[in-house]
């Protein structure tokens, strides 16, 4: 270690703090954060060696600093982000390239010198009164070869605390790895802050993506998704790394799915926020991973997948007792859980939209003291919680927890499924033709009504691939290519579906399924990945007869389904699905410049086919007529 950097260590760390990090011999990793110490000039320094001592005192000091409010039941905490800062700030995420790098219209990028000019300008000084974190972790399950080791460096308690609970610790992972580079650096600061104890100065926040270095920085925000790094702000880096190394990574539940005879297998999933992905990983009865991005490799010519994390960061609203017991009883028992966002009654209960019983009157929320009626300052109505409201809980609490959540070699994956916000179009389940056919009219073409969980207008029709159009770090056609490459080089493909949760009647507007019902769509998938029931062929893929579905409904929910609500549900809308062909084809087209012409072919193949069909059945054709 170079003299500056050893006396910019020994002058900032205690005693204490300074062994914890030389006992790591990494001399790159040393200079790094000895120089963010220097530039953003915390306070002090705390260095989390992963012990339980170290987790415990981030766990206290995010209840001292305030950041964190204890609730009434034991271990519950809540965090609450400033009124503006309640969501991915898509406008202000950029990736820092050098000159001559261009990425594709989808993705913000600057000139990397600049990018880190400005970033190092708003980081000087930054962290003056408060205490950096030194946090050390791993992404994917440790000594495994999806293990990636991360640094972080945050004076956001409430940062430290949640990836404390969301990821594996990695101190021993980073003394084991020793002098290498190879890990991933996120350095975040909160800013100066409000009497809320939010983030004051939202229009200096931001979060920049520096895929040379691997490294993020993220500075003047609080809200998880863009604070909380080895979430999708680590996505970034791992999308670049992994089209350098041929695997994938995804923005993807992983989950075990029962099929007969105590059968269990594995599924992806990917959905956009706010769209039924953690609902979907939790289903009752079934076996949860992960429920938020995964790390897809293949192993001996095997598909197989590890949840990045050990916890989960999820959506609060709309859980209730009825189709969510699971996640229900997590909340209500006295585990560790950071809630966001929601309301906070008197007795220091938390209340969020779509929670059983009776509303309070008044509490305490994101926007300070509520109140029913409360108006913001657009005179916009503020709800009793956000409607991106989070909780924070680790994964080892939920009772269907699947015993291989830790495996180094991951699970063999059977099936990948893609689902969208789309109320007009798409059935609740469909089977792909082939890997081909799912991954580019499935995965590729995916759309979704734009969510509370971005900024910006809700409702909006999003093209979305993968629904990792956000995160991605390499352009969108290379990006599908190495989708439909991968798949060319397994034994045995997943097979590929998608789903629907969210479409609507086309004559009363009203939603043609309910919550509970995705719980026999999974069934019937699993069944069909092992070839053991047969399918309707339509222009668009395989979907289920209607006997199958139900038996399957009385089997698994125990209630009858009618054929009329099958034929409304099951429905091939032409018109709509043709329309969505032609969207998609102008967005690859020109807008894409390096779209693979598999692409193209495989969406005129399918607008033939709904062509074909529309000239013998009509606009709107009920899967009765396709099945004789």
């Amino acid at each position: 270690m170079s003299a500056d950097y050893s006396s910019i260590l020994e002058e900032h760390l205690d005693h204490k703090n300074y062994e914890k990090l030389i006992a790591i011999d990494n001399l790159y990793m040393h200079r790094f954060v000895a120089k963010y110490i220097d530039l953003c000039n915390p306070e002090k320094v705390f260095v989390s060696d992963s012990s339980e001592e170290s987790i415990r005192y981030i766990r206290e000091t995010a209840i001292k600093t305030g950041e964190e409010i204890p609730l009434a039941m034991k271990g519950h905490t809540v965090h609450f982000d400033g009124y503006y800062d309640q969501a991915r700030d898509r406008e202000r995420t950029k990736f820092l390239l050098p000159k001559g790098i261009d990425l594709g219209h989808t993705i913000r990028a600057m000139d990397r010198n600049e990018g880190l000019r400005e970033i190092h300008k708003i980081l000087k000084d930054i962290m003056e009164g408060h205490e950096l974190f030194v946090c050390f972790f791993s992404l994917g399950p440790i000594n495994s070869v999806f293990t990636i080791p991360c640094l972080q460096l945050t004076d956001s308690s409430y940062v430290a605390h949640s990836e404390n609970i969301l990821y594996r610790q990695g101190y021993e992972e980073f003394k084991r790895w020793g002098a290498t580079k190879n890990f991933f650096k996120f350095v975040h600061s909160e800013g100066k802050l409000d009497k809320r104890k939010t983030s004051k100065d939202l229009d200096k926040r931001r979060i920049y993506i520096d895929l040379e270095d691997d490294t993020v920085y993220s500075v003047n925000t609080q809200y998880g998704g863009n604070t909380i790094g080895l979430k999708k702000l680590a996505m970034r880096l791992a999308i670049n790394r992994a089209s350098k190394e041929n695997w994938l990574t995804e923005h993807m539940l992983v989950m075990g799915v029962r099929g007969p005879n105590n059968r269990v297998t594995y599924f992806t999933g990917a959905f956009p926020s706010m769209c039924g992905k953690t609902s979907t990983a939790m289903l009752e009865g079934e076996k949860v991973i992960g429920d938020d991005i995964a790390y897809i490799r293949n192993i001996n010519d095997e598909g197989r997948a590890v949840n990045v994390e050990k916890g989960v960061f999820g959506i609060i609203q709309g859980i209730n007792s009825k189709d969510d017991p699971i996640q229900w009883k997590v909340l209500h028992n006295p585990n560790e859980i950071i809630f966001s966002n929601v309301l906070v009654t008197e007795d220091k209960l938390v209340h969020w939209i779509g929670k059983d019983g009776e509303v309070p009157e008044r509490g305490y929320n994101h926007s300070g003291k509520w109140w029913q009626g409360k108006k913001d300052k657009e005179g916009k109505e503020i709800p009793r919680s956000h409607p991106n409201a989070r909780f924070t809980v680790e994964l080892k609490v939920f009772e269907n927890v699947d015993e291989k959540i830790d495996d180094p070699a991951g699970v063999l994956i059977g099936a990948i499924v893609y689902g969208g916000r789309d109320s007009d179009t798409s059935v609740p389940v469909q089977e792909a033709f082939s890997w081909g056919h799912g991954i580019i009219c499935k995965g590729a073409s995916l759309e979704s009504e734009r969510t509370a969980a971005v900024l910006g207008k809700e409702g909006e029709r999003e093209f979305n691939p993968m629904s990792n159009l956000d995160f991605l770090s390499v352009p969108v056609g290379k990006y599908i290519q190495m989708n439909i490459d991968f798949g060319k080089n397994l034994k045995k493909q997943p097979k590929i579906f998608s789903v629907n949760y969210f479409l609507r009647d086309r004559e009363t507007g009203m939603f043609l399924n309910e919550k509970t019902d995705k719980r026999v769509w999974y069934k019937w998938m699993e069944i069909r990945v092992h070839k053991e029931m047969n399918a309707i062929k339509t222009p668009t893929g395989y979907i289920p007869l209607y006997e199958d579905l139900k038996y399957l409904f009385k089997e698994v929910l125990g209630r009858e389904y009618n054929e009329t609500d099958y034929i409304k549900q099951f429905m091939i809308r032409v018109p709509e699905s043709l329309a969505k062909i032609e969207r998609i084809k102008k967005i690859y087209y020109p807008q894409v410049k390096d779209t693979p012409e598999i692409v193209f072919k495989v969406l005129e193949e399918e607008r033939k086919r709904l062509e074909e069909a529309q000239n013998k059945y009509g606009d709107y054709i009920s899967p009765k007529q396709l099945e004789k």
